[in-house]
């Protein structure tokens, strides 16, 4: 399968649950530790967890493993790498304090609704 079909699998796998401000960031021109960065934000822990369990259940079903995974259930942010996809699960807190998306701006903002 290629990486933009697991990019949708991610998102949507993301989007069931209710996930927030769901961004993909192209970074194939700019780095070459991944190819995407999916950044999500949930309201809880147990959301982020549910959220963790599904992206990699998605990943799995389509023979995808995680490379590595940084953060535990109580952790505010998750980080998920699956070498060409890498997958970033915050609190809304940290998710404004890291501010991934200004930090990768020289990356391509993806429209999630054209995946």
């Amino acid at each position: 399968m290629e990486t933009i079909e697991l990019v949708k699998k991610v998102v949507e796998s993301l989007e069931d649950k209710k996930a927030e401000d769901i961004t993909v960031i192209d970074i194939r021109e700019v780095s070459s530790i991944a190819d995407y960065f999916i950044i999500a934000n949930g309201s809880n822990a147990n959301q982020l967890t549910a959220m963790e369990d599904a992206v990699d259940e998605a990943m799995y079903k389509n023979g995808v493993h995680q490379k590595q995974v940084e953060g535990t259930s109580n952790s505010t942010w998750i980080l998920m790498d699956y070498q060409d996809i890498i997958v970033h699960l915050f609190s809304k807190e940290d998710r404004l304090f890291y501010d991934l998306e200004r930090i990768w701006r020289d990356g391509k903002i993806i429209d999630i609704k054209e995946l």
